[in-house]
């Protein structure tokens, strides 16, 4: 009796034994497999890469940073410029106000306040009307770091991406059925189209063409009295002229 009951104690832990193993082996196994994803989405994607990685026009802020001391007001040459350049820049390109937040009961706090009035000076000497500019105090979150002025405005932007997804493989494989159908992968194309969307200086090219502008009617009612009267309309130029050079490079 002694012996049956040790022989079934015996059995009941190699069985424990074997369900825990075959336990941790499918809990190991399951680790390998990935969280469900949207790759079918992206494998299904449209064949055109502009369709793929289609360029957006939207709209972000341009800031630039200006920072100033305790003991100084005021600012630099070098902040100057980059305060002109950026009211210019909002005549020509800003959608909306122009932000100019400023620390306040800080140990600059004087200081940012002589600066802002130089600020607000050089964006009404460019042509920024008062009521284009908001002026917004802030407290600073992190005491370590030195509070400045940010002087920001929001604009028009084209952008596309994000690039670098790779849903699949790119070589020869049973699971890529782009390969197999000589598609082009995912990720084609969207380095050409990012880098085309940084390029365009104004993104309303990218969806309608720019009015035409005025022609140049000196040369223009040149070209029609040559015309009226029967002489050739083009550009004569005298021999020395036609073995000339460009000195365009040295």
């Amino acid at each position: 009796m002694t012996q049956t009951t040790s022989t079934t104690s015996a059995d009941r832990k190699r069985t424990l034994t074997l369900a825990g193993a075959l336990v941790g082996l499918a809990m190991a196994l399951g680790a390998c497999q990935h969280s469900p994803d949207n790759s079918l989405a992206y494998i299904d994607a449209p064949a055109d890469y502009r369709q793929r990685h289609p360029i957006a026009v939207t709209e972000i802020d341009r800031s630039v940073v200006v920072f100033v001391g305790r003991s100084r007001g005021g600012l630099t040459a070098e902040q100057r410029a980059q305060v002109m350049g950026l009211a210019r820049d909002w005549m020509r390109e800003g959608t909306g106000a122009v932000a100019v937040d400023v620390p306040a009961d800080t140990a600059n706090a004087r200081a940012a306040q002589e600066s802002l009035r130089e600020i607000q000076a050089i964006f009404a000497a460019a042509g920024v009307p008062p009521r284009g500019i908001l002026v917004r105090k802030y407290r600073p979150d992190d005491p370590r770091q030195l509070p400045a002025i940010r002087v920001n405005y929001p604009k028009m932007t084209a952008t596309a991406g994000p690039c670098g997804i790779w849903p699949e493989d790119l070589g020869p494989s049973i699971h890529n059925k782009s390969y197999l159908e000589n598609k082009q992968y995912y990720n084609f194309g969207c380095a050409n189209q990012r880098n085309l969307a940084a390029m365009v200086e104004d993104p309303a090219d990218l969806v309608q063409p720019r009015a035409e502008t005025p022609a140049y009617t000196p040369r223009r009612s040149i070209a029609f009295d040559k015309y009226r009267k029967g002489d050739s309309t083009a550009t004569t130029y005298s021999e020395a002229e036609k073995a000339k050079l460009s000195d365009t490079g040295k």
